[in-house]
């Protein structure tokens, strides 16, 4: 997912989608921990999404301290 476009999703679509992340990644890592993971690169591209969406919520975030 890019940048761009998560930036025009709105604070509370954000939150659902760093919700949504983490879920993911935990159930990741728990197959790769039991050896069911066919594509372990998948936890590397799920972290950077989940980087992205907080980035974007950091800026969301300062633009309304502005």
């Amino acid at each position: 997912m890019k940048a761009k476009e998560l930036r025009d999703l709105t604070y509370d679509e954000l939150v659902k989608k760093e919700n949504d992340l983490q879920a993911e990644l935990f159930n990741l890592r728990f197959r790769l921990a039991t050896g069911q993971l066919d594509n372990p690169m998948m936890i590397k591209s799920v972290r950077k999404d989940m980087a992205r969406v907080k980035t974007v919520i950091r800026q969301k975030d300062m633009e309304k301290a502005n």
